[in-house]
């Protein structure tokens, strides 16, 4: 049963009678801002749709408000599931913070399990919530605003064509052996040790240079090719004779083994891709093979080359983050594929437009998003201010309008999302994704940006009132 909080909480008034004098000053500030009703209800919606009639019974599950603070620090603080258990479990101050009190800390199995209800509907609606709590405390007023792009690693091994098959034929391999397990005998054969001689091998003639080192390199791979074929064969018979052997099962066994099923058809469609892919680039030479296989773990993985000297290629997804002033996110989007940035210029306008109901009166970015069009459009508008540098030989009439005051005080502005970007992969762990899927990859970067907000809120200086700012 869903619940929104425990019933007793205060654990200092028992234990420590200056245990304020614990708390982390902005920590207590975020304590306060999450005390907003409508963030617990949204959390409180969410848990509820995994269950329907999860509100009114069942046993008594986590709270809503210790759900939302744990996944708050553990993204605050760029922990992993079993170090906020262990960190909550061991501190007065953040079982405090956590509305735990003397209950019992949800252990790292529980937090993982709540935490997959938080879809991206869910993190963006809080996203909004947050933006109205900072307008009405005056941290931002929607008068600036600045976007940029970067892209967040998913977490897997860096793609060769060989370790790809390896990767399939080992993943196919092991749920054959599971199904086997589960309906009894099952006819198949294991071959990865001779995947890993084969990938070995592969490495070690690709350290050859000249055309005897690539022929020999293609004899390899053929081979390699031919064993992964065999493989995926064998996985769709198998796959028959287990749904054939499963029939006179129970009806939980059955289903285990249907889930099993799914799993080898679609890591056997996802082997043959990588094939295709293997026969073009390594036999036949074309490297711009379209809809390549980065992971057969992350499908969703694209390449990103954002022209860094020390990564020049990122494998992950491409990330647009927006911000208004006070170093505060107003909006996030992770990319479904890979776009050029000015194409995410207009989009941008429009969500700022929404979120505050009126246009910047500055918006600015860097050179990947400079366009004529996107000019016009900011323009059309109404925005007073926009600063978008060209790229390449500038008329004389272009190096003017550069060279204008607010245009250069724009830019030095602008600079200030390539710093928050390095914070948000720095302290709230962006750089390197570490929750499964495209849905996993929405939520940990949704959560790092709250984790980021919340703190940029505790951070701000408490807004003037009226009375002062006449005096």
């Amino acid at each position: 049963m869903v619940r929104r909080q425990h019933a007793q909480r205060h654990i200092f008034e028992m234990i420590l009678p200056d245990g304020e004098k614990l708390w982390d000053p902005a920590l207590r500030r975020i304590d306060e801002v999450l005390e907003d009703e409508a963030l617990i209800d949204q959390v409180e919606e969410a848990l509820r749709r995994r269950r329907p009639q999860s509100g009114v019974r069942g046993r008594p599950g986590t709270p809503v408000a210790v759900v939302l603070r744990m996944l708050v620090l553990k993204h605050l603080y760029q922990w992993s599931f079993e170090e906020c258990e262990r960190e909550v479990r061991g501190s007065l101050v953040y079982r405090a913070f956590c509305h735990i009190g003397c209950e019992a800390v949800p252990d790292d199995t529980t937090l993982i399990r709540v935490a997959q209800a938080l879809g991206p509907e869910v993190l963006k609606a809080m996203l909004e919530r947050l933006v109205e709590v900072a307008r009405r405390r005056q941290v931002v007023r929607g008068r600036k605003l600045r976007v940029d792009t970067t892209g967040v690693e998913t977490n897997i091994h860096h793609p060769t064509d060989s370790t790809l098959l390896q990767d399939g034929v080992r993943v196919l391999t092991r749920t054959l052996h599971k199904i086997r397990r589960v309906v009894g005998k099952l006819r198949f054969r294991d071959r990865t040790r001779s995947v890993s001689r084969r990938v070995f091998a592969i490495a070690t003639e690709s350290r050859k240079l000249g055309e005897e080192g690539q022929a020999g390199l293609k004899k390899l791979y053929r081979q390699w090719m031919g064993t992964t074929r065999a493989v995926v064969r064998q996985a769709a018979r198998a796959v028959g004779q287990a749904q054939r052997r499963a029939k006179p099962l129970a009806p939980r066994r059955r289903q285990r083994v249907q889930g099993l099923c799914q799993q080898v058809k679609h890591m056997s469609a996802l082997t043959r891709r990588v094939l295709e892919q293997t026969r073009a680039r390594v036999l036949k030479g074309d490297t711009h093979h379209p809809g390549k296989v980065l992971s057969v773990f992350e499908s969703h993985t694209e390449a990103i080359r954002k022209g860094k000297k020390v990564k020049p290629t990122e494998f992950g997804k491409l990330v647009k983050i927006q911000e208004a002033e006070s170093q505060f996110i107003t909006d996030y989007e992770v990319c479904a594929e890979r776009v050029p940035d000015g194409e995410l210029w207009e989009p941008s306008l429009e969500r700022h437009q929404q979120l505050f109901g009126r246009p910047p009166h500055l918006a600015t970015a860097d050179a990947a998003f400079a366009s004529a069009a996107n000019e016009r459009a900011a323009t059309a508008r109404e925005i007073k201010h926009v600063a978008l540098p060209r790229r390449g030989r500038l008329s004389a009439a272009r190096r003017a309008h550069q060279q204008q005051r607010w245009f250069r005080r724009a830019l030095r502005w602008r600079t200030g999302c390539e710093g928050r970007i390095s914070a948000l992969k720095r302290r709230h762990g962006l750089s390197r994704c570490r929750y499964r899927g495209a849905a996993g990859m929405e939520r940990w970067v949704g959560l790092g940006v709250l984790a980021n907000n919340l703190l940029a809120l505790a951070r701000a200086p408490a807004p003037k009132s009226r009375m002062s700012s006449k005096r």
